[in-house]
């Protein structure tokens, strides 16, 4: 019987230094672009994959996402009462009914791979994905994660997203050494994390979107501590291609790199030409701009 993906893993306990002062106090991931936080764009990506159980991989300071999540008795109340029936239920719908939200504290920022493996006792011997809301992938067709879902369901194995970067890039990124499957779709031969351009096998980068096997828990468990003295998913990854075939996914769209400045306005600059009641007046603001 083949295995489907029911659960998704979104490790939010970052600091978002790259956004102070902004995100003292408020999670990076609930940044607003346009009328929505980037946590709930990710949210929506996996409801539209299939995804049924939200794992949540939360620190000290992110309250916040929690409350984003749960229900607002007070404010839904003061909705209803002023008759604003459609702004209450789009608060109403924020997490789907068929959806379940699960919370789990990383008591120590130990990197992306200890985060992941926080989520076992959730996960469970299931496959699962894993999304990075800083990586907001805009796909008009059925969204990044359900293309990666089609490729695993074929497959039945662990699928990175990948993309070509820069080379001068490679420093930033997992990046993968591979062998051409078919169309978009690769071999893992080898995974680096964060390598200087002139030691990395490609160009080709590990970017926010994963789905893994339960067998990665395994080689959390083991893996060293790497880039940074931190647990790194990428070094498990690496372990993990001894034992299983790992495949790379070109994916169809367009990625917005929101934990930097310009690509979260990037994202915001085209949301708004995409969202029904601002895009045509903010076309016209755009147009009017004297750039020079």
């Amino acid at each position: 019987m083949k295995k489907v993906v029911r659960k998704a893993v979104f490790p939010v306990a970052g600091l978002g230094t790259r956004f102070l002062p902004a995100t003292k106090v408020s999670p990076k991931e609930m940044l607003p672009v346009v009328d929505k936080p980037l946590i709930q764009y990710a949210l929506e990506e996996a409801v539209a994959a299939g995804i049924e159980v939200m794992v949540f991989i939360v620190g000290r300071s992110k309250g916040a996402i929690l409350d984003h999540f749960d229900k607002a008795y007070e404010l839904e109340a003061e909705l209803a009462n002023r008759g604003q029936a459609e702004t209450l239920t789009i608060v109403q719908n924020i997490v789907p009914p068929h959806v379940t939200c699960v919370y789990i504290r990383q008591a120590e920022a130990l990197g992306l791979g200890h985060a992941v493996a926080c989520a076992k006792a959730v996960i469970g011997d299931e496959p699962f994905a894993v999304i990075l809301a800083d990586d907001m992938i805009d796909d008009e067709q059925s969204g990044c994660l359900a293309q990666m879902m089609r490729v695993f369901e074929d497959r039945q194995c662990s699928v990175l997203c990948v993309q070509t970067v820069q080379p001068s890039e490679t420093g930033n990124y997992g990046i993968v050494a591979v062998s051409t499957v078919s169309d978009r779709l690769s071999k893992v031969d080898a995974i680096v994390e964060k390598p200087k351009p002139d030691q990395a096998p490609s160009n080709l980068a590990v970017i926010g979107r994963y789905i893994l096997t339960p067998a990665i828990f395994d080689k959390l468990k083991v893996v060293p501590r790497g880039a940074g003295g931190e647990i790194q998913l990428t070094d498990a990854i690496a372990m993990l291609l001894a034992d299983e075939t790992v495949l790379a996914y070109e994916f169809e769209g367009q990625r917005y790199d929101c934990g930097s400045k310009l690509g979260y306005l990037a994202a915001t600059v085209k949301q708004s030409l995409k969202h029904a009641e601002l895009k045509e007046p903010f076309k016209k603001f755009l147009q009017a701009l004297d750039l020079d």
